[in-house]
């Protein structure tokens, strides 16, 4: 269990230098992500590409159908299917 919680922290502690190479799916794949540690890594990764996805469309001043666009394609590339 000690084990798997460094693991896991320390998977979490390299995604953002991971962030900008590959999708969280991609990222979890190469680092044979399993179970409860798989989904966990997903759901942070989700979480932080939803908060730059939000901070890039802000940066952009986007507003109605023009943010709802940039939002569902930076995190379908974020996140990966």
């Amino acid at each position: 269990m000690r084990t798997c919680l460094v693991f896991l922290v320390s998977s979490l502690l390299s995604f953002h230098a991971l962030a900008s190479q590959a999708s969280c799916q991609a990222v979890a794949a190469e680092k044979k992500l399993a179970g409860a540690a798989k989904n966990s890594f997903l759901k942070k990764c989700e979480a932080d590409a939803q908060t730059k996805c939000d901070q890039s469309a802000a940066d952009k001043k986007l507003a109605g159908a023009a943010k709802n666009s940039h939002l569902k394609k930076c995190m379908a590339d974020a996140v990966g299917s």
